[in-house]
């Protein structure tokens, strides 16, 4: 007989280089339905080497980026280890995202980094990882992969937004649940900020007193992919080819270019999402590092004001960790075998139970 109750963390690692976020949750199935609590959570900023072999890993050679898997794994199992151990805690599982390096699904092609067998070995705990290989395997885009926790855990809106290092939105749309990469967010932010020394633009304050640069808002907005129907989702390589030189090349100031960015992804996110707006008032459901930025929410309220689109954000503890959560909901479904990636989501053959489990030795 399968439990009702699971004890768990989930493990999260975006695209916009800012950290590890350990999210350790309680969940319950009662009377068909899954509740959650977020008993205890910390995000954890990569040490600046790491951080810097991260972002160098789509350019490493073979055996480098094996070993960097390792290594990674291993540190990841090494922060479970120290987190359970500072708040007392024995959990079921471990459900970690990996560092995406490449993600090419039209090539039946996705990798995470973040070695499953080290991680489990170095925190002693079984791990569970590898949650988009199946689903690219079965000719899906193996992204989103944090819709079913949006369809389980928050029904209550009619849209969810990660604003992560990639903008995300998943809805249900004719009776299924759908969902795609908008635009880049926090990944071009922090890319532009990078230039100064700087992992972010706190508040979005320096965006705030620059000025949009129209030529480079229209270019941005011009990109090919934004025509292209759903499911589809973006890459890192992706940000490398299409956008890094548009706006690394623009002449116009850091502050100008900021802004610019943030218009881009509120501009592309209210697009989307007033095209399937049916009317009256919706709830737009709002979490990840760009909730926190007061001025991309701001703008994304401009945009999204003549829609009748509210955009709700969460105590602090689900917009930093949300992510997080799903991972470790994730892992909930694969353990007892149950759908945890949706073919409506991803354009798959079929719905999957994805991922790959791992046991300490």
């Amino acid at each position: 007989m399968m439990k009702d109750k699971y004890n768990a963390i989930g493990l999260m690692s975006g695209t916009s280089l800012d950290g590890l976020d350990i999210a350790h949750c309680f969940f319950v199935l009662r009377d068909g339905e899954w509740l959650f609590t977020l008993d205890n959570s910390v995000g954890i900023e990569y040490p600046d080497t790491l951080r810097d072999q991260l972002k160098n890993s789509v350019n490493l050679p073979a055996i480098d980026l094996l070993l960097l898997n390792i290594e990674f794994g291993k540190w990841l199992g090494d922060q479970v280890k120290q987190f359970m151990s500072d708040k007392n805690i024995k959990i079921d599982f471990v459900a970690s995202h990996g560092h995406t390096v490449f993600h090419q699904p039209d090539k039946g092609l996705t990798y995470q980094i973040g070695s499953g067998q080290e991680l489990a070995n170095s925190c002693g705990t079984k791990v569970i990882c590898d949650f988009r290989s199946l689903d690219v395997a079965l000719g899906g885009q193996g992204a989103p992969l944090v819709p079913i926790g949006d369809q389980r855990l928050f029904s209550e809106f009619d849209f969810c937004l990660n604003l992560g290092g990639i903008a995300n939105v998943s809805f249900d749309l004719d009776g299924k649940r759908v969902a795609y990469d908008v635009c880049p967010a926090n990944m071009l932010l922090n890319h532009l900020m990078a230039q100064v020394g700087k992992v972010y633009d706190e508040n979005g304050e320096m965006a705030r007193s620059g000025e949009v640069c129209d030529d480079l808002l229209q270019s941005l907005n011009a990109l090919d992919y934004y025509e292209l129907p759903f499911p589809k989702s973006l890459g890192y390589e992706w940000f490398c080819a299409e956008v890094i030189p548009l706006v690394d090349n623009y002449p116009c100031s850091l502050a100008d270019k900021l802004c610019t960015a943030v218009h881009h992804t509120a501009f592309q996110v209210s697009k989307d999402l007033s095209a399937f707006h049916s009317g009256g008032e919706a709830k737009l459901f709002a979490t990840g590092g760009g909730a926190r930025n007061t001025f991309l929410i701001e703008t994304l309220n401009h945009y999204l004001n003549k829609e009748s689109i509210k955009v709700i954000i969460p105590e602090s503890q689900i917009v930093d960790f949300k992510e997080a959560i799903v991972f470790a909901f994730m892992g909930v479904k694969r353990l007892r075998g149950e759908i945890n990636c949706l073919k409506s989501v991803t354009g798959a053959s079929a719905d999957s139970s994805s991922g790959v489990i791992y046991y300490p030795h």
